[in-house]
């Protein structure tokens, strides 16, 4: 884990990343209100078991489905992502770890027996939401 943090070069820039949002992104919000019309309940926000500070974004815990909306920017998407010029070293390695940090909390729970899917912001609403629906109806098909 990074234990140094490089002091911002804008305060502009620095403001506008303090008002990213964490959780309830736009992206996350559109799904939820998809699956909800839809029928489909869910957690939101729900503690990945075994690694403490971790969730997932939406997830079926009696059904063991986690569903993750990742940002662009923040997860390395390769069609959208972008590397700041300032602290350019730091950002590369901070958003490899995130990288490296998805893919382990991915294993981690398809090691607990949970289904993950993974969309990017990006990804339309209707498109993801009907991906978890189809993902539910087979869950529901094999285990019912």
């Amino acid at each position: 884990m990074m234990a140094y943090r490089p002091k911002a070069l804008d305060a502009g820039v620095s403001a506008r990343m303090r008002k990213q949002r964490v959780a309830d992104t736009q992206a996350e919000t559109l799904v939820r209100k998809a699956l909800f019309a839809a029928g489909v309940r869910y957690r939101k926000h729900w503690p990945v078991p075994g690694r403490r500070r971790r969730t997932i974004d939406i997830a079926m815990p009696g059904k063991k489905l986690a569903i993750f909306i990742d940002g662009c920017f923040w997860h390395g998407c390769e069609v959208h992502k972008t590397t700041p010029r300032s602290n350019e070293a730091w950002w590369r390695v901070k958003l490899d770890e995130n990288k490296l940090r998805d893919n382990e909390t991915t294993e981690l729970l398809i090691g607990q027996g949970w289904k993950v899917l993974r969309f990017w912001e990006h990804d339309a609403a209707s498109e993801v939401a009907a991906a978890v629906i189809r993902s539910v109806s087979e869950m529901d098909v094999h285990n019912g």
